[in-house]
């Protein structure tokens, strides 16, 4: 499996506090990756640096085909590249419809003259239609997305970032806050997602990582203490030690 995304050796300092501690490892470009690890354990840090906000003291990452250095770049650009991210707690246009959202999100030219003049055309409104049945919002394109429920605004929120047609999507935690029905839902949402591009999720629900089904990387005082599927990391003596908290 060819890497879309490489960190090789990286380390970040903040007030003397080692974050990020020679990290390296690499995701593949249609790959599900699942990152887990105790609080602390750099799992945010990591994310600020693949997507521009936060620089890291040494070290390289790079992405895609030509393996272009996400350090030279700002975070707007590496958005353009093709890597985006979902935070945990999900941000949407509260009083726009559904259908709204998901235009406004439209990859099109962001221009002032080109923000100002746009109007949509079929082919928008029927990428808008793909896009929300992909998310299962199909049915729900004229509601106000303040009215939607929680799980609905992360599939939402999940929806705008796919709009922009990423190579890979960065995801914080998605399970939390779901109800069953909605997480099981998510996670065939990331399943099916991981088919056509890279998705990594910073998750600290086990059972919700269990049905992932994918590679894991637990990491551990900013670098990787062990990889491998869940069963096999949580069967690691140093995994157990500093992450599980028993002997």
């Amino acid at each position: 499996m060819s890497a879309l995304l490489e960190v090789s050796g990286v380390s970040v300092t903040f007030d003397g506090f080692r974050a990020i501690n020679n990290l390296s490892f690499n995701i593949g470009a249609r790959e599900l990756r699942a990152i887990i690890g105790p609080n602390g354990a750099g799992k945010t840090t990591f994310m600020d640096i693949v997507t521009g906000k936060t620089r890291p003291d040494q070290g390289s990452v790079t992405f895609g085909d030509r393996s272009i250095s996400l350090l030279k770049l700002s975070e707007a650009r590496i958005a353009q590249a093709g890597i985006g991210r979902k935070f945990q707690r999900p941000t949407v246009f509260e009083d726009q419809t559904v259908f709204d959202n998901l235009m406004m999100a439209l990859k099109k030219p962001r221009s002032p003259f080109a923000v100002l003049f746009f109007r949509p055309s079929r082919p928008d409104a029927v990428r808008v239609q793909a896009l929300a049945e992909e998310v299962g919002l199909g049915q729900h394109l004229a509601r106000k997305s303040g009215e939607l429920s929680h799980g609905q605004k992360q599939w939402l929120e999940i929806g705008m970032l796919l709009a922009q047609e990423p190579r890979l999507l960065l995801v914080d935690e998605p399970a939390a806050g779901m109800t069953l029905a909605e997480r099981e839902h998510t996670t065939a949402l990331l399943v099916e997602m991981a088919k056509t591009r890279a998705v990594v999720v910073v998750e600290h629900d086990m059972e919700f990582v269990r049905r992932l089904d994918c590679k894991v990387t637990v990491l551990h005082e900013g670098a990787v203490l062990a990889e491998g599927s869940l069963d096999h990391v949580t069967r690691n003596p140093a995994v157990i030690e500093v992450y599980l908290g028993r002997g």
